[in-house]
């Protein structure tokens, strides 16, 4: 490959190949720039650093989860649909990356840790999305809050042990999709107390 024709995504293509191959231990800004043969110092013209082009990998690992959750949150079904649709999602994209490659997933997963900024921005994003479909459902009249970010944060909050790679060992055990409709109907009913005058059948 030509210096020239180089770009940022064909660096972030190489850096995710190598990080399978050694891991993100050990990996090095030298295994990529060997990867695509160039000189390290190409890849620090886009990248100049190593925690730079880890944090941007891991970036666009992240993106790659969030993209499906926004077109939920911009469908225009009713709010308290999308918010279940919106978790059943996130925890689908979360649990298909453990199954299909859980190498793969325990190397990005090492690399958001590490990436604080990183990651506190996607979570960010996501409890955005929360308060929006929220915002929505107090427009609509089907749910009742008085703050929808603070509502989206303590949903989000409620709802980790289902979708945070910490918990990524119980996402397989018996019982576990009882487990989370028993608190969908607890987040719901604290959601929906005031909105109707009933309490919601289902999420």
């Amino acid at each position: 490959m030509t210096e020239a024709v180089l770009t940022a995504e064909r660096i972030l293509d190489a850096a995710e190949q190598v990080l399978r191959r050694y891991g993100p231990a050990k990996t090095t800004v030298v295994d990529v720039a060997r990867a695509l043969g160039v000189s390290h110092g190409t890849i620090y013209r886009h990248f100049p650093s190593k925690s730079a082009l880890r944090e941007a990998v891991a970036a666009r690992w992240l993106h790659r989860v969030s993209e499906p959750l926004q077109d939920v949150m911009a469908d225009r079904a009713p709010a308290p649909q999308r918010l279940r649709r919106w978790f059943d999602t996130l925890m689908a994209v979360k649990r298909r990356k453990v199954l299909e490659d859980p190498e793969l997933f325990a190397t990005y997963h090492a690399l958001v840790e590490d990436a604080g900024t990183v990651i506190q921005d996607h979570i960010e994003d996501l409890i955005a999305q929360l308060a929006a479909i929220i915002a929505d459902g107090i427009a609509e009249g089907t749910l009742s809050v008085d703050d929808p970010q603070r509502a989206a944060r303590a949903v989000f909050q409620a709802t980790v042990r289902f979708h945070h790679p910490v918990h990524a060992g119980d996402w397989q055990r018996p019982g576990i999709e009882d487990d989370f409709d028993a608190l969908w109907r607890l987040v719901m009913a604290g959601l929906t107390a005031d909105a109707q005058g009933t309490a919601p059948k289902s999420g």
